[in-house]
């Protein structure tokens, strides 16, 4: 991909993103609102760095996804089951939002491809597989960019690597067994959810795992990785919720490791050419400061490799 250019950061955002259905999830909505401020505040962006993504397309949201189940999303007629099992109650907006969400991430591969990386600001939706929502997912953002990056032959051979304290469960369901798009997961082996789907590699850790064998275990695997699977487009869901503050994750990760985990698919993607998609995913720590700064970091060590 010797086109690439480093030169422009593009962010999706969209004040839909912030959206508190739930008391107990403020924290997690509200970092939404505050990543935006804390990136123009810190001189990282400024208005000209962000775009603002339309609704996803019914076509596009059953790229990876059953057109019964989206359908039925679109009707806001799912199971009660279901929305049980999504965790949220069902509404117009709920839907509408999570088709910004899966705009904002297609956009922003695109973005990907022109400019070296791009991000946005939400997504991560990774427990949405084929046929199902679950833990807040509706619909996988990562994996619809990835079906529309192939669709349209902007790239053959996808790795999508989840650094989410959660399995990526979701996009296992979607990709499992398929032939240009290979998923990573390494996540919180006893944590949620507790039936794990297959993905083309799986790490689970051990709660409490310490920085240095985290990192170890991190770089072995993304050089390996790399190396097998030879990707042309990378798709980086990096939540926060490794960090020993997340009230969720059990792991004992430094702020100082989450880092170096950012700065390690980086340098990887930007050594090899390849472009990169990022979102945001999860974050639980009781303080909302440690969330936003850490989320705010990954930004700040794609910034200053690329030279944005």
């Amino acid at each position: 991909m010797s086109n690439i250019r480093f030169k422009v950061l593009k962010i999706a955002f969209r004040p839909e993103f912030v959206h508190p259905v739930k008391e107990g999830h403020r924290f997690p909505m509200l970092k939404y609102e505050l990543i935006p401020l804390q990136l123009k505040h810190e001189g990282m962006a400024d208005e000209s760095n962000f775009f603002s993504p339309e609704l996803a397309s019914f076509e596009s949201c059953c790229l990876v996804h059953d057109p019964v189940y989206v359908k039925q999303l679109f009707d806001l007629t799912l199971d009660p089951k279901m929305i049980r099992r999504i965790g949220f109650p069902l509404s117009q907006s709920l839907v509408d939002r999570e088709r910004y969400i899966l705009e904002g991430a297609i956009q922003s591969a695109k973005y990907a491809l022109e400019y070296g990386v791009a991000f946005s600001i939400a997504g991560g939706t990774h427990h949405a597989g084929y046929d199902f929502g679950e833990g807040f997912c509706l619909m996988n953002d990562q994996a619809t960019a990835a079906g529309y990056l192939l669709k349209h032959s902007y790239a053959s051979r996808i790795l999508i690597i989840d650094l989410d304290v959660h399995q990526g469960n979701g996009t296992a369901h979607i990709f499992e067994g398929h032939k240009q798009v290979f998923t990573f997961s390494m996540h919180g082996e006893k944590n949620y959810p507790f039936v794990k789907q297959r993905s083309y590699l799986d790490i689970g850790l051990a709660d409490n795992i310490r920085d240095q064998e985290y990192l170890v275990l991190l770089e072995d695997s993304l050089s390996d990785l790399f190396r097998r699977v030879e990707p042309d487009f990378v798709f980086y869901q990096a939540g926060v919720d490794i960090l020993k503050t997340d009230k969720l994750g059990k792991l004992g990760l430094s702020p100082e490791t989450c880092s170096r985990r950012d700065e390690l698919v980086f340098q990887m993607c930007h050594g090899h050419h390849i472009p990169v998609q990022v979102s945001m995913g999860g974050g639980y720590s009781p303080e909302i400061k440690d969330i936003v700064n850490a989320h705010c970091q990954t930004f700040k060590i794609a910034i200053d490799l690329y030279n944005l």
